[in-house]
C-alpha cells in the first residue's frame, strides 16, 4: 500500500530490569539548584509496562494543570484516572494502562516522581523515595503485557509520544538477543523520529553481560545507559552459632528474630524433614518447609526473594559447609538485610551488558553509566515483588537491579538539563551528559572491565548542566553516519520514513559523536587513525581552550590534537580539528583507549579515545 513504509516481524522484547540520587550529586529539596516553572513544564513519556496512578509518587498535589503544549490523552482503561502529574496514558496492550508488572511504575518514579518521605520496602532502603525532576509531569505508554513487548506497540508509542508533545522519552526494553539492525530495531526507528522533532530517547543497553558485544542499544541518536552500583549496598548477614559472621546477598525482609536453628546441607537434605531447619545448598537446592535457604552465589547485587535467604562467595560458602561438617550440631540464622556504605562504588555491575558496538564498530557503546543496582523506587501493589507467584506479599515500593533501572536516572538527568537549558539539542543534552562523565577505572584487565562497560564513564547531573563545549549533531549528520555504513536509499527509508540519497562518502568515525572509538583489522602492524570533530561553544565568550591527552590503563598510544588549541571569541561558535591515533601490536584481548580533555581553566570536555581489534 502507498504510505507503508516498511513491514518487518513482531518480535519479543524484554523489561531490563533513592540514595542514587543523593550519590549522583542530586540532593533533596533546597540543596540542589532547580528551575521549577521551567520543570513543571517538562513531560517525560515512559514506554513501559504501564504505571500505579494511584502511587504517591504520582499524586498531584501542589501541581497546576497539564503544559499547554500538551496533546495527549487519557486512555488507560477502566478505573484509570490521570492527574495534574501524570498527565498522560495510552495502551497498547489491551490490558488498561495499569502497571501489573512494577516495572513501568518503577521506572517512572525513578526518573521524575515526585519526593515521598518514609518509602521503604518493608522497612529496608527507608528514606525518602524520589525522581531527577520531581517537579516535571509523567505520560505513560504501555507496550508491554503480562507475557510480552511487543515491537509493533514500541512503534506506535513512539509515534504518539512525539504527536502528545513529550519533551524526553526514556525506554527500559531491549532485545533479549544480540542489537538488530537499525531497520530492524523498531526502538531505533522510533528514537530517529523523535530525534528529527528535538526529543532525546535513552534506552538501557540491556542485561547480558559481562560478555563482549552484548549491547542491545547501539544507535548513535540514542542516550544508551549501562549500571553501575551506588554507595549504598544491601547485606544479609548469615550468623552462626561459633559466634561468626558471614556476610551474604539478599534483600531479605523476613525476621528471624535471631533465633537459631539447625543448618543442613545437600548430603543430608530430605524435604518432608526440613522444617525448622536452615537449607544450606551449593546446587541451588529449594525447600518449600525450610525456615530459611542459605546459597552460593558470587552476584554483584542482592535480589529479593520470597522467603528468608542469603546468598554467600564461594569462600564464605566453603567455610560454612566445613562448619557444618566439623561440628556436632551446627546451627545458624539469617539476619534481616541491612544496608552498609560502600567505598567502592561506583562499579558497573556484571549483568550490564558491554560493547563493542555488534552493529557499528567505530561507534563506542554504552555511552555513560548510571545507578542501576538495588534501587528502590514506586511499585505496583498487584506485582510480587520477587517476581514469584508464591509471594503473596504486596507494596508500594520495592528493590530493583537492571540497566531498566539506570536508564530513569540519565531520563531525569537529561529532563533536569533541559530545565535550564530548553533551547538545547538531543545531541548537545547527550554530548554535555558524556562529557561532563565521571571518569571510571577499568577494573580488571579484560573487555568487560574497559569503556566498553562504562563508555565515557558516569553521569554527572551538576557538572553536565554547563558543559563548555559540545559536539552537536543533526539528522543529516545521523544519515551521513548510515550512509557511511553503506545503507541503501531503500533501508534508510525504513529508519527515516522519507526518502533519502546518500551524496559523498564519510567513514561513520567521523560522526560528530562525544567519543572516538575505531575497530582495526589485524593485530600486528602498526597503525594510524584519525578522527575529525567539531565543537560548539555553550560556555563563554572569548575562552581558550587548551587540548590534554591523558593514556588508560598502560596503552601505549601516540595522540596528536590538531589544532591543539581552540580559541572561541563567541557562544554557538563552532570549531573544527582532528585526533590522530597511532600504536602497534594490538591485543584482541585488550583495547587500547585514552582521553582528550579541552580545558579552559574552568571546563574539562572529555572524550574517551578507544582502538580495538578482534584479531581478523
Amino acid at each position: 500500500m502507498e504510505g507503508v513504509v516498511s513491514v518487518f516481524p513482531n518480535k519479543k522484547l524484554k523489561l531490563q530490569t533513592t540514595a542514587s540520587w543523593d550519590f549522583m550529586g542530586l540532593k533533596e529539596g533546597k540543596n540542589t539548584k532547580r528551575n521549577p516553572t521551567v520543570e513543571s513544564n517538562t513531560i517525560i513519556g515512559v514506554i513501559d509496562t504501564g504505571i500505579w496512578p494511584e502511587s504517591e509518587s504520582f499524586s498531584d498535589k501542589g501541581f497546576g494543570p497539564p503544559p499547554k503544549k500538551w496533546k495527549g490523552v487519557c486512555s488507560g482503561g477502566q478505573n484509570f484516572t490521570c492527574n495534574n502529574k501524570l498527565i498522560g496514558a495510552r495502551d497498547y496492550t489491551r490490558e488498561g494502562t495499569r502497571d501489573i508488572d512494577g516495572h513501568g511504575t518503577h521506572t517512572a518514579s525513578t526518573a521524575a516522581g515526585n519526593a515521598v518521605a518514609g518509602a521503604s520496602f518493608l522497612g529496608i532502603g527507608n528514606g525518602t523515595a524520589r525522581g531527577g525532576v520531581p517537579a516535571s509531569r509523567i505520560a505513560a505508554y504501555k507496550v508491554c503485557s503480562e507475557t510480552e513487548c511487543s515491537t509493533e506497540a514500541v512503534l506506535s508509542a513512539f509515534d504518539d509520544a512525539i504527536a502528545d508533545g513529550v519533551d524526553l522519552i526514556s525506554i527500559s526494553l531491549g532485545r533479549d538477543d544480540k542489537a538488530p539492525k537499525y531497520e530492524e530495531d523498531t526502538v531505533a526507528i522510533g528514537a530517529f523520529h523523535a530525534m528529527a522533532k528535538g526529543i532525546l530517547t535513552v534506552q538501557s543497553a540491556g542485561n547480558n553481560g559481562p560478555n563482549p558485544n552484548t549491547v542491545g542499544s547501539v544507535a548513535p541518536w540514542i542516550l544508551t545507559v549501562a549500571a553501575s552500583t551506588t554507595n549504598r549496598e544491601f547485606i544479609t548477614k548469615v550468623v552462626l552459632s561459633n559466634g561468626k559472621t558471614l556476610n551474604g546477598k539478599s534483600v531479605n525482609t523476613f525476621d528471624l528474630k535471631g533465633k537459631n536453628y539447625p543448618l543442613v546441607d545437600d548430603e543430608n537434605f530430605i524435604e518432608p524433614q526440613m522444617k525448622g531447619k536452615i537449607l544450606v545448598s551449593g546446587y541451588s537446592l529449594d525447600s518449600e518447609v525450610a525456615v530459611a535457604s542459605i546459597m552460593v552465589d558470587s552476584l554483584d547485587y542482592a535480589s529479593v526473594k520470597h522467603r528468608p535467604f542469603s546468598a554467600l562467595s564461594q569462600d564464605d560458602f566453603d567455610y560454612l559447609v566445613s562448619y557444618i561438617n566439623s561440628t556436632k550440631s551446627p546451627q545458624g540464622t539469617v539476619l534481616k538485610t541491612e544496608a552498609i556504605f560502600s567505598q567502592k562504588a561506583p562499579r558497573v555491575v556484571s549483568f550490564s551488558s558491554r560493547g563493542p558496538n555488534p552493529i557499528a564498530v567505530d561507534l563506542l557503546k554504552p555511552d555513560v553509566t548510571a545507578p542501576g543496582v538495588e534501587i528502590l523506587a514506586a511499585y505496583s501493589p498487584l506485582a510480587s515483588p520477587s517476581e514469584d507467584i508464591r509471594d503473596t506479599r504486596h507494596v508500594k515500593y520495592s528493590v530493583l537491579s537492571g540497566t531498566s533501572m539506570s536508564c530513569p536516572h540519565v531520563a531525569g538527568v537529561a529532563a533536569y538539563i533541559k530545565t535550564f537549558h530548553p533551547e538545547w539539542s538531543p545531541s548537545a543534552i547527550q554530548s554535555a551528559i558524556m562529557t561532563t562523565a565521571w571518569p571510571m577505572n577499568a577494573s580488571e584487565t579484560e573487555v568487560a572491565s574497559t569503556e566498553f562497560a562504562y563508555g565515557a564513564g558516569h553521569v554527572d547531573p551538576i557538572a553536565a548542566l554547563n558543559p563548555g563545549l559540545v559536539y552537536e549533531l543533526d539528522k543529516a549528520d545521523h544519515i551521513a553516519f548510515l550512509c557511511g555504513l553503506n545503507y541503501t536509499s531503500q533501508t534508510l527509508k525504513l529508519i527515516s520514513g522519507e526518502a533519502v540519497t546518500c551524496t559523498g562518502n564519510t567513514l561513520p568515525r567521523n560522526l560528530n559523536y562525544p567519543s572516538m572509538s575505531a575497530k582495526l583489522s589485524r593485530s600486528n602492524s602498526s597503525f594510524t587513525v584519525t578522527f575529525n570533530r567539531t565543537v560548539t561553544n555553550l560556555g563563554t565568550p572569548n575562552s581558550t581552550y587548551l587540548s590534554k591527552i591523558f593514556l588508560n590503563h598502560g596503552s601505549k598510544l601516540s595522540v596528536k590534537v590538531s589544532p591543539s588549541v581552540l580559541s572561541m571569541k563567541s557562544v554557538n561558535e563552532k570549531q573544527s580539528f582532528t585526533v590522530a591515533v597511532s600504536g602497534n601490536n594490538l591485543d584482541p584481548k585488550l583495547p587500547l583507549s585514552a582521553n582528550l580533555i579541552w580545558s579552559d581553566g574552568t571546563h574539562n570536555v572529555r572524550s574517551p579515545i578507544v582502538v580495538y581489534t578482534d584479531g581478523n
